[in-house]
């Protein structure tokens, strides 16, 4: 376990029993034999980290996004390449039980071909919730629907189309955002289209962060409850029943549900294990991950142009920032890094609040 702050390292330490406790690390890559680094800080460090990580040759498990933009993102898959080690970015819901049972059921055929998928977040303002919640949702849908090859997107604040001023540093470290509400369309190989709605609620609502895959025969409902199969393509409650099923999640042979882990995560880890072990990428690979950000920094891109933007990019620069010089604008100011914090600033900077 490495940590600057050694209070932080002192109490997860003793809460886990972890003895081996680093405040350098390179020193604890050095010293001990190290298989996978968890990198499990805000988004703005992901880059110097891994980096650092890799320099060693060592596995890494990064917390989502992979970066804050594809620059940063590029390299990271570069210097993995260079040193032959593995990057997986923590993704956890798209290995988790209920998504076992999701694939399970669509590999069967209970929803027919896979024509249409929607996606939503919990309610965070748009930019924000597009790095944060929706890199869950982009990769599940690279799970069913394959490569993603174009994007269109509108994005609105305070009610009217984003404007290059528009553009702010994000809460939480997660690099540039911008928009209130964001829908996108997406394109996608196997003849698929999706959309993807992340739009600011008044209050966080979880039970908004869902997807559901539309098929010829069917329909199934993935989210934070669990998964549930409609075997038919369309549905009108008519008042007597409710004809989804659910999915019983599938969960390794041995895991404990007594323990303290908790399903989606030991699935991940369990994936990493065997990719390691059978000499594959992660389900959820660095290279998935980029891709996830590559359809992200479209949608913005889209929303600021305002033009459909073609996957994968040749200009790897932040397109907000980008969009911003060529309106004779700087990077955008400094803003609280908790969300309520910045969510007054971001308020006040609308003249919601005075």
């Amino acid at each position: 376990m490495c940590d600057l702050a050694q209070d932080r390292r002192d109490r997860l330490g003793d809460e886990l029993g972890v003895a081996a406790r680093f405040s350098d690390l390179d020193k604890m890559i050095a010293e001990t034999r190290t298989d996978i680094v968890v990198i499990a800080t805000g988004t703005e460090f992901h880059y110097p980290l891994a980096m650092r990580v890799l320099e060693h040759g060592v596995n890494i498990d990064m917390e989502k996004p992979i970066c804050v933009d594809l620059e940063q993102g590029d390299a990271v898959l570069a210097k993995a390449k260079e040193k032959g080690a593995r990057v997986a970015v923590h993704h956890q819901g798209r290995v988790g039980a209920p998504m076992q049972a999701v694939a399970q059921a669509v590999s069967e055929g209970r929803i027919g071909e896979l024509r249409y998928v929607y996606g939503s977040g919990k309610g965070y303002y748009g930019g924000l919730g597009l790095m944060n919640i929706g890199t869950h949702m982009l990769n599940n849908f690279l799970k069913f629907a394959g490569r993603c090859r174009s994007v269109s997107a509108i994005a609105l604040t305070n009610g009217r189309p984003i404007s290059p001023k528009d553009v702010v540093a994000s809460p939480l470290g997660m690099g540039t955002v911008t928009g209130e509400r964001i829908t996108a369309t997406l394109q996608f190989d196997r003849n698929v289209t999706a959309n993807l709605m992340q739009h600011r609620f008044p209050k966080m609502d979880g039970a908004g962060y869902q997807m559901e895959l539309f098929g010829t025969d069917g329909r199934v409902i993935w989210g934070s409850g669990g998964a549930w199969l409609l075997s038919q393509p369309h549905y009108v409650p008519d008042g007597k029943h409710d004809r989804w099923q659910p999915l019983n999640p599938v969960l390794p042979e041995h895991f404990d549900p007594t323990k303290r882990a908790s399903q989606d995560d030991y699935w991940f880890a369990e994936e990493y294990v065997r990719a390691l072990d059978e000499g594959r990428e992660h389900e959820c690979s660095g290279a998935e991950a980029r891709h996830v950000l590559e359809i992200m920094m479209g949608i913005f891109e889209s929303a600021a142009y305002g033009k459909r933007v073609e996957l994968p990019q040749a200009q790897r620069d932040h397109p907000l920032l980008r969009w911003r010089r060529e309106h004779g604008l700087d990077a955008p100011a400094p803003m609280p890094r908790g969300y309520e914090e910045w969510l007054k600033a971001e308020d006040r900077r609308m003249g919601r609040l005075s």
